[in-house]
């Protein structure tokens, strides 16, 4: 059997210059390794470093349907792909095997590549004009006010399970809380929350139902759009409108579901794993009680260890160029190694090493695509995970670690549940009962964003409806009830990017 053959039996054969074809390419058996499937989901630190060892720091990997990539694995190679988009663009137009119709209309990897009216895809003055926008509005928002939120939010999901003495960590409170609290950041009103919640842990698993749970999300960004163009308030979505970059309607809008996804998806993240580390890891738990360490240094060495997202596709090149003593050639795509360019033993020799204070991390990015909105990532983790352990002192990890199960991909892994036990509410000391009981008030009065005096979001009465054929659940409850398992059918509105992507695609 031929190289080509072993490394591709059962798909389109790549052409010559792409990473399979070029010397030094492959495994010692002449088979490029996939970034997906069980020895890569099962332990994905040790599938980094078996490249590293094998390539150095940027290996060829292969992607869902066979497609070649580049995996960049060093911490240097890392932030040169990051910080220089002359060299290595976000615009995945770029892409050698889309522009060549070798990506099928319905591979997973289309949805977080397929181009976007948002400032993630373009590069230079379209870039600078988009984000600014962004970050304007992100930027006027300060801790103080995003706290008030927070502590509202996670009081009232304490209070769900507060008198059981037990919960899992991630499905009653990490799921929900930064939808919660990014719904009013946006001037949503405060129904919508629950509902997005579903729909959003729906969208991203990927089910049957995925694409009418997009249409949900967008239908009730819409929604919200039309109310603040006549009723403008102190909230992104007024200051996107408003903004002296004149976004169009499109564009408002793409920026909002991205900001809102990917606001989610990430901060679930790190409340899961902040959260495990402090139930697990005897260092922190002594550290956080010493008043040595801070909450904040947890949450670094969680995004040092364990980013929310441990690659993050991607990179095209501009044309034929050099990275990590690799030739890239134009049209190829880089894929960064998040997880891995932090692993690097250049700059971490010694992994068991903590990290305090220190936030030269991959996880958020560098360069002009980094993270606008992690600081709000941040101050939600941090606040949530701070009321959380005041509220419940005693709170403790109610099975052993090796217990604990991790669902994955080829971008990211997720806790599937960290179950947790504590002295319930009603069992409190007296004063500690009337503290908690306190801070609730106190947190339900404030309805503002501290973004200047007088601040505040209004909430009109009523949710947008659910697609048709899709049961969003409404306020939640002890048993959630799932989303059907038939294909719902999307009600006949404006289409969504990916529906009018798959449009296209299809001729």
């Amino acid at each position: 059997m031929s190289y080509e053959d072993h490394a591709y039996q059962g798909g389109p054969v790549p052409p010559p210059g792409c990473p399979a074809h070029r010397p030094g390419g492959g495994s010692p058996d002449g088979a490029l390794l996939r970034l997906f499937g069980p020895e890569a989901e099962a332990d994905p630190s040790g599938f980094y470093e078996k490249l590293r060892a094998e390539h150095g720091e940027v290996a060829p990997v292969l992607l869902h349907g066979d497609l070649p990539a580049w995996l960049v694995l060093g911490y240097s190679a890392n932030l040169t792909a990051m910080r220089t988009p002359s060299r290595f663009s976000r615009d995945s137009r770029r892409w050698t095997e889309f522009r060549q119709g070798r990506v099928p209309a319905d591979s997973p990897v289309l949805p977080v590549i397929a181009w976007q009216p948002t400032c993630s895809f373009v590069d230079g003055e379209e870039h600078r004009r988009l984000r600014t926008a962004v970050t304007d509005g992100l930027n006027r928002f300060d801790r103080r006010g995003m706290r008030r939120f927070v502590t509202r939010f996670s009081d009232q999901l304490i209070a769900e399970f507060g008198d059981s003495g037990r919960v899992d960590l991630v499905s009653q409170f990490a799921e929900h809380l930064p939808m919660l609290v990014m719904t009013q950041l946006l001037g949503m009103p405060e129904e919508y929350g629950p509902r997005l919640v579903e729909a959003a842990r729906d969208l991203v698993k990927g089910t049957e139902t995925a694409v009418a749970s997009n249409e949900y999300v967008v239908e009730s960004l819409r929604r919200t759009v039309e109310r603040k163009r006549s009723e403008p308030g102190q909230d992104l979505v007024t200051w996107l409108i408003e903004h002296p970059s004149g976004l169009n309607e499109m564009e408002v809008l793409e920026h909002l579901r991205s900001v809102l996804l990917a606001a989610n998806e990430t901060t679930i993240n790190l409340i899961s794993e902040t959260l495990k580390m402090v139930l697990t890891d005897g260092r922190f738990r002594a550290h956080l009680s010493g008043g040595q360490m801070t909450l904040p240094d947890a949450l670094d060495q969680v995004l040092w260890d364990s980013p929310p997202f441990m690659l993050v596709p991607g990179r095209w090149a501009t044309g034929d160029t050099e990275l990590g003593g690799r030739a890239i050639k134009a049209g190829d795509m880089l894929l960064l190694g998040v997880a891995a360019g932090n692993a690097d033993p250049a700059v971490r020799p010694d992994l068991d090493t903590p990290l305090f204070g220190n936030r030269s991390h991959l996880a958020f990015g560098s360069g002009p695509h980094e993270c606008p909105g992690q600081e709000i990532g941040r101050a939600i983790a941090e606040s949530g995970i701070d009321i959380l352990l005041t509220r419940l002192p005693d709170l403790q990890l109610s099975v052993e670690e090796h217990e604990l199960v991790w669902r994955g991909n080829w971008m990211s892994r997720h806790l599937t549940e960290l179950p947790a036990r504590f002295t319930p509410l009603g069992e409190l000391h007296p004063q500690q009962r009337a503290a908690s009981a306190s801070a609730s008030a106190s947190a339900g009065a404030g309805a503002g964003v501290g973004v200047g005096a007088g601040a505040g979001v209004s909430t009109p009465p009523t949710a947008p409806a659910a697609p048709a054929g899709v049961t969003v659940p409404g306020p939640r409850s002890a048993v959630r009830p799932p989303l059907p398992p038939v294909p719902p059918v999307v009600p006949p509105q404006r289409r969504g990017w990916w529906s009018t992507l798959m449009a296209r695609l299809r001729g």
